[in-house]
């Protein structure tokens, strides 16, 4: 199974305590794929630069999506450009994967049995090896899920990333989500600040 159905696993399993946002989660996804293909040898990076390896991708359909999405004309594609590009609406897309698959489901809201609720796993082989990662304390898949903001409990467990390359991908997701969560702040600030002009004062 793959890193990012891993990470999705694991970011569902939280959720409840610890809400993880579709933004981070869809960056960090992104580059649970660009990992998953780097280690497959479909891709290689090359000074910063996603570059097609091999004609094909690893037997999954997300992974051979994401492959078929590369950039293949110099000078290519940087790997920060490839996660804001790839990583639009991957959580959304990811989910709907799972559904689709069987893996998660509607659980019905109580007083309302004709609307569809919440989306939960179901227990599944999926389900049990993310959960054995996870437990294995993965050091890619710890440090993708607490970029996300699953509790860090195995920050301490996990052995360093030892790859430059992967380490390079996991750093580059780290400064996406804090680009993103710096947008969203700036919005913030100007929301309120229009707010305040119109209201005016004594309104």
């Amino acid at each position: 199974m793959t890193t990012p159905r891993h990470l999705l696993v694991i970011s569902m399993d939280a959720a409840d305590d610890h809400p993880v946002r579709s933004g981070e989660l869809s960056l960090a996804l992104a580059g649970a794929e660009l990992i998953d293909l780097f280690r497959a040898g479909a891709v290689e990076v090359r000074e910063d630069r996603v570059v097609p390896a091999r004609p094909s991708a690893p037997a999954d359909g997300m992974l051979e999506r994401a492959f078929a999405s590369l950039r293949r004309e110099e000078p290519y594609e940087s790997v920060g450009d490839w996660l804001w590009r790839r990583g639009e609406g991957l959580a959304d897309a990811y989910t709907a994967d799972f559904e689709a698959a069987g893996l998660l489901t509607r659980r019905r809201r109580r007083g309302h049995p004709f609307q569809a609720g919440d989306l939960v796993l179901e227990n599944s082989a999926v389900r049990s090896e993310a959960a054995r990662s996870w437990s294995s304390a993965d050091p890619v898949l710890v440090t993708l899920a607490t970029t996300v903001g699953v509790p860090g409990d195995r920050v301490q467990e996990a052995p360093s990333v030892t790859d430059d390359t992967v380490a390079s991908i996991l750093a580059g997701v780290g400064d996406a989500t804090l680009e993103l969560e710096a947008e969203r702040q700036r919005r913030d600030i100007e929301r309120k600040a229009f707010d305040n002009v119109w209201r005016g004062p004594g309104l």
